[in-house]
């Protein structure tokens, strides 16, 4: 028995947005960065998912009561990828300069062995 399109899609959500959380979890800033990447990818495709695809139905209300395509999903994730692209590019200078600051990419400032981060 082949699995539903809908389980796959559910699933593979699942496992982005599962992946997306565990690299933000971890204790170094780029993959905090991607983390919240993965995680952004995670919920635009959950919100396309949830407008459905309609095939042959036209953008806009046509005449009688034929069904027609949802432009808001489209819109929102449209809107969410450029909003997430500019705090991508925000959150990387953050870390880049947080990097200057204190000569380590953890993301306390702390580094697990070694020397004190400098004042």
């Amino acid at each position: 028995m082949m699995p539903s399109m809908e389980f796959l899609v559910a699933t593979g959500i699942g496992w982005t947005t599962a992946c997306g959380i565990w690299l933000m979890l971890r204790g170094r800033t780029f993959p905090v960065v991607l983390g919240l990447t993965v995680l952004g990818y995670a919920v635009n495709v959950f919100i396309f998912a949830m407008g459905r695809m309609w095939s042959n139905a036209p953008p806009i209300i046509g005449s009688g009561g034929q069904q027609i395509a949802d432009p808001l999903p489209q819109a929102l994730v449209l809107t969410a990828i450029v909003i997430g692209f500019a705090t991508t590019g925000f959150v990387i200078e953050l870390a880049l300069r947080s990097r200057h600051e204190s000569d380590t990419d953890h993301v306390d400032g702390k580094p697990d062995d070694g020397p004190e981060p400098r004042a």
